[in-house]
Formats: structure tokens, C-alpha cells, sequence
């Protein structure tokens, strides 16, 4: 799970939406650097392909773009439930299950938010930070490690 890349303030404005970044808060030059260097990071390390899902949020969805190492598919149960806590448990459940549907045959990168993996994971990531996780049929989400945001 990687939170997505640098962007400046948290949340979004009010009236923000979904299919327009113009409303939303978006990637700096300092957050599209690091999305690239995160993609460097994944090559370096033999991992040149992978599948790749993203919220739908544009900071999100540049982050994943810009990893540069699959298509990147926009999936719904990954969008930020920022200032709705009352649908953390609910949202978290949902991808849980998810998750534990999917049959990955390689590398899965998905690309989300701070709240959405604090509540799947417990961690707190930073802009860039990789939570490494592996997904079991009934236990829960077992965190396995995080890699450091690139400088």
C-alpha cells in the first residue's frame, strides 16, 4: 500500500469533485519527483511490472501513473473517507474483503490515502510511504514492513 505523493495541506476544499482536480489538492513538483523516484525504487529492486490500483482522487491517480510500471486501474473501495468517520469501519471492511477476494499473480501496488491505510494497517505512512502487507483469509492484515518515503 502506498499513500500517495507529496501534496501540500490535507483533505480537500469544500465543493471539491471527484473528475475534476482543479477542485482537488494535487501533487507538487516535489510530489511528482517523488512518485517517479518510488517508481525508480520498484525497478531497482526487480519489480518492473506490477498491477496497480489507485483511489480515485487525482493526487492518487498521478502518483500511480507516474510510477511507471503498469496500467493503472481506479478503484472506488481505495477513495479517502477524510473527515467521515463514521464510514471508516464500514470503507475498511470493504476493502478488506476485497482484498481477501483477489487472487494477485505478482506485484499489486495500491495507491490511496493516509486514513484509508491507518485503518486497514494501524500505521500512520507519510506522503510516499510503503506499507508492505500481506493479506490472510481470516486473521487480520499482517504488516510484513514499510519503505521510507524517497528523498
Amino acid at each position: 500500500m502506498l499513500r500517495h505523493a507529496a501534496a501540500p495541506g490535507s483533505g480537500d476544499p469544500p465543493g471539491f469533485r471527484l473528475g475534476d482536480c482543479s477542485t482537488q489538492r494535487n501533487l507538487s513538483e516535489q510530489g511528482r519527483a517523488q512518485a517517479r523516484a518510488i517508481g525508480d525504487m520498484f525497478r531497482a529492486n526487480g519489480i518492473s511490472s506490477a498491477a496497480v490500483y489507485s483511489s480515485q482522487w487525482c493526487r492518487c491517480l498521478e502518483t500511480a501513473r507516474l510510477l511507471g510500471i503498469g496500467d493503472v486501474v481506479p478503484l472506488e473501495l481505495l477513495n479517502s473517507f477524510f473527515g467521515d468517520s463514521s464510514a471508516a469501519e464500514v470503507r475498511t471492511a470493504a476493502l478488506l474483503a476485497w482484498l481477501r477476494g483477489q487472487r494477485f499473480g505478482g506485484p499489486t501496488v495500491l495507491v490511496t490515502h493516509q486514513v484509508n491505510i491507518t485503518g486497514l494497517t494501524g500505521e500512520v505512512p507519510d506522503s510516499g510511504e510503503i506499507i508492505v502487507v500481506r493479506i490472510h483469509d481470516a486473521d487480520p492484515v499482517q504488516v510484513i514492513g514499510q519503505v521510507a518515503t524517497p528523498a
